[in-house]
């Protein structure tokens, strides 16, 4: 397909789309690609030592042999891991704009745009006359717009009526639009898949779904895939996104009355629908930490169903708990018992970063000395006792390294009398201590 030429691009860039932003609404993959990360047991970077290793996956479209009449768009897999939406390519004056290849329009001086007909409109953009979709308001006008364009079964202008309506219309509407009419609906999944826009492709199969009858998430996922066919690992994902929606509207619907103290002490900013998997799994750590795995909102059941690591839980159970200043629960994360019975505290996620999140968290002096004699590095350990004040920890360092200077320089930045300073006096009076310096 040849680029649309700069008369055409005066039409096509007219209308202002809505730059993508992490937050927006609208934004078309930020959300799923997180859960992908999730499901995918992806890798916490632990200073560097792991690279994030998610695997990018590109959405586009099957070619269409059979349907010469669909547009050529080009394909949004040219970038790996890039999802540039439509609109976005708009937004961007630096990108390669793309549009269906309507012919140029012919500007005699003669035409008048403003007054025609959905017929005379369309029969325009057939024989590439100037033309204006902005005129066409209502919703009635613009379905028979739509529907004249099918009439024609020119592919290219079904697309750019198609895209007029996407920019139009609510999603709401047109999707229940589009549902009814087969043609425009191929024309459509065509254009959003060639675009990468994957979200709207879930939306839309969610809306054809559940517009006649309540279904599981396993139901919504095999219908999505008989009907829009992707490669094996893209199935499992989205799969695993409606087993996620289904999880999430369970436990909006409980905890939406809930009436556990917990949520009187913490009232709920937001609805837990449509979120990412992790942040899903931190409400659950938030809210539902101790739940027997048999409940949908149970920690373990979340880790357990979306195959999430054992690294990236402990990260996100750490966070939610120490914000909650359950410090038992802190413990509970890291005890382990040995063949022998004994208990010892290990971490997949090292000694240095817990400390870091239980400081963030406010923990006290007492549960930090704990976390930072823990660290194996005694580099770390010293600068992290030295950072968080954990006097005990300096001392016997500077002691077991037998350095009476370091001792004497940290004595004074204590308080005259205080415990931490009459230990240093003692050990600086220790006749059998053979000191290096």
């Amino acid at each position: 397909m040849t680029r649309a030429k700069p008369e055409d691009d005066e039409y096509w860039n007219s209308s202002k789309f809505k730059a993508f932003t992490f937050d927006d609404e609208d934004d078309e993959f930020s959300q799923l690609k997180e859960s992908k990360r999730a499901v995918n047991s992806i890798l916490v970077d632990d200073d560097d030592e792991d690279e994030d290793d998610v695997e990018r996956v590109s959405w586009s479209g099957e070619p269409t042999h059979h349907q010469s009449d669909f547009v050529s768009i080009p394909s949004a897999k040219s970038k790996p891991g890039a999802f540039q939406s439509f609109s976005e390519s708009f937004s961007d004056t630096s990108s390669r704009t793309y549009a269906p290849e309507l012919r140029k329009p012919k500007s005699d001086g003669k035409d008048v745009v403003s007054d025609l007909s959905p017929e005379e409109t369309v029969r325009r953009m057939q024989k590439g006359r100037a033309f204006s979709l902005e005129k066409f308001r209502s919703l009635q006008d613009k379905l028979l717009l739509l529907d004249e364009a099918v009439a024609v079964y020119d592919g290219n202008v079904i697309t750019a009526v198609l895209i007029f309506l996407k920019k139009s219309l609510s999603k709401e509407i047109l999707f229940r639009e589009l549902m009814a009419r087969d043609v425009a609906l191929r024309h459509y999944v065509h254009y959003l898949k060639e675009m990468g826009e994957q979200k709207l492709l879930v939306e839309m199969k969610v809306e054809e779904e559940t517009s006649s009858k309540v279904v599981s998430g396993k139901e919504l996922s095999e219908g999505f895939n008989r009907d829009l066919p992707f490669s094996q690992d893209d199935a499992t994902y989205v799969q695993d996104h409606y087993t996620l929606l289904e999880r999430q509207i369970i436990i909006e619907a409980s905890d939406k009355k809930a009436v556990a103290e917990i949520f009187k002490k913490f009232p709920r900013k937001a609805s837990i629908l449509n979120m990412p998997i992790i942040t899903t799994l931190y409400y659950s750590c938030f809210y539902h930490y101790g739940e027997s795995e048999g409940t949908f909102s149970s920690p373990s059941n979340i880790r357990k169903t979306f195959r999430i690591s054992e690294k990236q839980y402990i990260l996100t159970a750490l966070g939610a708990r120490a914000k909650l200043k359950s410090w038992f629960d802190v413990d509970s994360l890291f005890n382990t018992k040995n063949w022998l019975g004994y208990t010892k505290k290990r971490s997949p996620i090292g000694f240095h970063r817990v400390v870091d999140i239980l400081h963030k968290n406010s923990a006290p002096v007492q549960v930090l000395q704990e976390y930072v004699n823990l660290i194996d590095d005694p580099d770390l350990k010293l600068s992290g006792a030295l950072k968080y004040k954990c006097h005990d920890i300096v001392i016997n360092t500077y002691r077991d390294l037998k350095d009476r200077q370091q001792l004497i320089v940290y004595r004074e930045k204590l308080e005259r009398d205080s415990p931490e300073y009459r230990k240093i006096q003692d050990l600086l009076n220790n006749v059998q201590i053979r000191w290096k310096n």
